[in-house]
């Protein structure tokens, strides 16, 4: 089969470019979602470890800007450092330790990541605050982070529920999750190159090239934003969430 982009076949390609306009219309609406709901349908026909390193780059650029602005940056991460220095140990040894996720068990684990934080999401519930501002939390939930985006390529749990737990209004909401999407992204490009090779780096410049389809598809999710309900349209995407978890579990386990 002909290959489009370096390690990544023609048809691969073209899929991999629709998966990152429909994730980055899911961010565009709801403010998070690409890497999770594109590892989702990546890791349908492609190994895990190649689709956490195909997700890099349109996530990394994509969270730096939701990061933003660097005029309340500053207070933020004197707030959050503990967390992203357990994020940052937490993915580095997961993948030193494990490897990339690969095979059946890093399938059926991305498959219980995705239903775990669907029923989260769908539950709408949010820890309790004495619990999530309790000392030592911080860099516990950062490391158990950053071992479940090592072994899965999925760095939404525990952080998010954690985050949604702190008091934070709306703006600082979104810009702590940028943060920590940020801190996430940029050790599992760390670890992915230190332990991937060759196949890794083919598909980290491959990753480049997602870029635009995912910068439109965010454009585009902006504009259903104004459209749409916001909770139908996340209660639709927690409900897809689940039922493609569930099937990878199911299919790593019957396989």
């Amino acid at each position: 089969m002909p290959a489009l982009l370096p390690g990544l076949p023609l048809q691969m390609a073209a899929l991999a470019m629709a998966v990152f306009v429909l994730a980055g219309a899911v961010k565009g609406v709801i403010g998070l979602g690409l890497p999770t709901f594109s590892m989702a349908l990546l890791a349908l026909w492609m190994p895990p470890a190649q689709a956490a390193a195909l997700l890099l780059l349109p996530s990394l650029c994509t969270n730096l800007w939701q990061a933003g602005p660097l005029a309340t940056l500053g207070a933020l991460w004197r707030r959050l450092w503990p967390m992203q220095t357990g994020v940052l140990l937490g993915t580095l040894g997961g993948v030193l330790l494990f490897g990339p996720p690969a095979g059946r068990a890093g399938a059926a684990l991305l498959g219980l990541a995705l239903a775990g934080y669907a029923l989260w999401g769908l539950a709408g519930r949010r820890l309790p605050q004495r619990m999530a501002q309790a000392r030592g939390v911080g860099p516990l939930v950062g490391v158990l982070t950053g071992l479940l985006t090592a072994l899965t390529g999925v760095f939404v749990l525990p952080a998010v529920p954690w985050l949604q737990s702190l008091s934070l209004d709306k703006d600082e909401l979104v810009q702590a999750m940028g943060l920590s999407f940020t801190t996430s992204t940029v050790a599992l490009g760390l670890g992915l190159g230190w332990a991937g090779g060759a196949d890794t780096a083919a598909s980290l410049w491959a990753s480049l090239w997602m870029l635009p389809a995912a910068a439109l598809g965010i454009l585009w999710g902006q504009r259903l934003r104004a459209r749409l309900s916001q909770a139908v349209f996340r209660r639709c995407f927690f409900v897809a969430l689940l039922a493609l978890g569930v099937w990878m579990l199911w299919r790593a386990v019957a396989a």
